[in-house]
């Protein structure tokens, strides 16, 4: 795992310079180990180097191909290397390392070998004859690359504000993307929150040369390359995710350095952890955050796992206070504003700490196994057929009546719901992760007219009527869009962005992609929502004792809304202040909202002031305007 950026220039660029160097030492942090810079007339490539597999000082990039021609800089891991590398058997291999397979694999078979790779991956190619650059991305987007492109240059990077340090972004804050953020506590890509830099959506690729410019294409997406399979019985359904999942979770241990998981005592953890002790010859380090207080605190439950596994536990004991202090602190490494990112921050610091350069993470079990509230509450509305009948204008007026009696941001939300023409998953799914409603942005923000839905437009386009996935069961459209939104542009985002600010590689066995590709399509009848997640307790119910699975859901929850309005509050004035002066907000406005959170009216929770906090302070640390 690393960190990764590149310059290409066109025929009238000229490099500046030690700007490659300037990008390299933004993200020193993903990668200490080692650095490293390529460059001829037409490319600049830099590398900072997390050295997880092939440790030695010959595995360092950017990498030459045998013959010279190919220069690589990669960020990632390519699970099936090894695998791989046995197929290449006419390649003078100098390395261990799967850095060197992706190279020989992209020499033998160009742009068909991203079908071969299994892994998490971004990573630039240039070849030298051709003067040609190809970039291309893991299929789920679990690693990042942003790019910036004018007439003079195409820049690349992990890291977003890398290409923020160049000084060629305007670096100038998005209409669309401020829209974005603040409907759904995140940016979409391709777009991000500056104006004039994207991201390279996943399962893609570019090929970039003076002559065509930047071609862009996909090899992989989550609708087209779907598996849809029939199945005899749930058995035989329990048979194949046993056998992938462990297929997966196997693959993921391949490393030269101490790792370990993290365990949080939550279902999905946990499996991860109780798989890991199946295949392995030794006993698994396992990571948890515990309180002092039990409100917050999950410790019971990890310490279930450990002791049943007989994991070698840590157990990394935070002060809510010492947590709350850390909140700074963890916002300065935020390399794109998120409403989330501090709990995998403390969680990443404290187990880097502790010797570890990789973990094993749960995430995706939720997205792929219906695990959240959605997954029942959406099937719920379409089978309320009898609210058709009632023409949107004649509902509208009982949902406003509904809003302003309750008051609520779920009332706000529910009334949106009862006031839609249709009651499809593309309408409905957008209103179970927003963040504030259309009319409450527009009087936030000074624009007299809203840029698109970003999450409407997503799910159309995947799983909307006479797309690739319009046929699909009801649960698997809503991974699709869960996919597809919440988990690769917050949960991935922050996973990425949170533990490598401590050069700690977090690896996602759920997220296999032939794993997610015979999920998704599975009739909804197998993935049962009686009880969240049952087809998966189901499977592995020999693994996962009944206190885990049978228990309330509680996630990473702490008293954020006490603390903005006691130790924080002045944190969270200032950058509000800083909003006001800013000429993007309604300065009234955003002290009506102030206002109303600190006396407790439950139509602005804790969690609307907080991404307006979030953005100042990023804004502010960027110099971005």
């Amino acid at each position: 795992m690393c960190g990764i950026n590149g310059i290409f220039h066109f025929e009238k660029s000229k490099p500046r310079d030690s700007e490659i160097q300037k990008m390299n030492e933004t993200l020193r942090h993903r990668g200490p180990d080692a650095s490293g810079i390529f460059s001829e007339k037409e490319i600049e490539l830099g590398h900072q180097r997390l050295s997880i597999i092939d440790v030695s000082e010959s595995a360092n990039q950017p990498m030459k191909s045998a013959d010279g021609n190919l220069i690589l800089v990669f960020n990632g891991e390519i699970y099936n290397y090894k695998e791989v590398r046995s197929q290449l058997t006419e390649y003078s291999f100098k390395t261990e390392s799967d850095t060197e397979v992706v190279l020989a694999a992209f020499q033998k078979w160009g742009e068909n070998a991203l079908r071969i790779f299994n892994g998490i991956f971004a990573f630039a190619v240039w070849n030298k004859t051709k003067k040609e650059l190809f970039i291309a991305r893991d299929r789920m987007g679990v690693k990042p690359l942003y790019y910036f492109a004018d007439n003079d240059v195409f820049v690349f990077s992990s890291s977003l504000k890398s290409i923020l340090s160049t000084g060629r972004s305007s670096a100038k804050i998005s209409k669309a993307g401020l829209i974005d953020y603040l409907r759904y506590q995140t940016v979409h890509a391709p777009q991000t929150i500056v104006e004039d830099i994207h991201v390279l959506m996943p399962g893609h690729f570019i090929r970039i040369s003076e002559e065509e410019g930047a071609q862009f294409k996909s090899y992989w997406s989550v609708t087209k390359n779907i598996q849809p399979a029939k199945y005899k019985s749930a058995e035989e359904v329990q048979k194949m995710i046993r056998t992938q999942l462990y297929k997966s979770v196997e693959m993921q241990l391949v490393a030269d350095v101490p790792f370990g998981a993290f365990l949080s005592g939550g279902i999905d953890s946990s499996l991860m952890v109780a798989i890991m002790s199946q295949v392995r010859n030794q006993k698994t380090d396992t990571f948890s955050v515990t309180f002092k207080e039990d409100q917050f605190s999950e410790k019971k439950y990890a310490e279930i796992i450990a002791k049943k596994y007989g994991t070698l536990h840590h157990e990394i004991e935070l002060s809510v206070d010492k947590f709350r202090d850390m909140i700074p602190e963890a916002l300065s490494y935020m390399d794109h504003p998120s409403g989330d990112g501090p709990n995998t921050y403390a969680v990443s610091k404290l187990t880097r700490e502790e010797g570890v350069k990789m973990a094993i993470s749960g995430l995706g079990g939720d997205e792929l196994f219906a695990g959240y509230p959605v997954f029942r509450q959406l099937p719920e509305l379409h089978r309320k057929k009898w609210l058709r009948s009632f023409p949107a204008y004649a509902r509208r007026p009982f949902a406003r009546m509904y809003k302003n009696i309750r008051g609520s941001v779920s009332a706000a939300k529910k009334a949106a719901l009862l006031s839609l023409e249709e009651f499809d998953t593309e309408n409905i799914y957008p209103y179970f992760r927003k963040v504030y409603m259309d009319e409450q942005i527009i009087k936030l923000v000074n624009y007299p007219n809203l840029t698109p839905d970003a999450v409407y437009e997503i799910t159309h386009e995947l799983v909307g009527y006479k797309t690739d996935g319009w046929n699909l069961p009801l649960l698997g459209k809503i991974s699709v869009a869960e996919v597809s939104t919440y988990m690769q542009n917050v949960l991935l985002r922050d996973a990425d962005q949170m533990s490598m600010a401590h050069a700690l590689e977090v690896r996602v066995p759920f997220l296999d992609h032939e794993l997610v590709e015979k999920i998704i399509p599975l009739a909804d009848t197998y993935k049962n929502t009686a009880s969240p997640k049952k087809l998966l307790t189901d499977t592995f119910s020999d693994l996962l004792p009944e206190e885990i699975y049978n228990r309330e859901k509680m996630g990473f929850v702490l008293p954020y809304d006490v603390w903005m309005k006691n130790e924080l509050k002045t944190f969270c004035e200032n950058h509000l202040n800083w909003l006001k002066d800013s000429g993007y907000f309604n300065a009234d406005e955003l002290e009506r909202n102030w206002n109303l959170f600190i006396k407790g009216s439950p139509a602005i929770t804790w969690s609307r002031i907080w991404i307006l906090v979030v953005l100042s302070n990023w804004m502010q640390q960027n110099n971005v305007k």
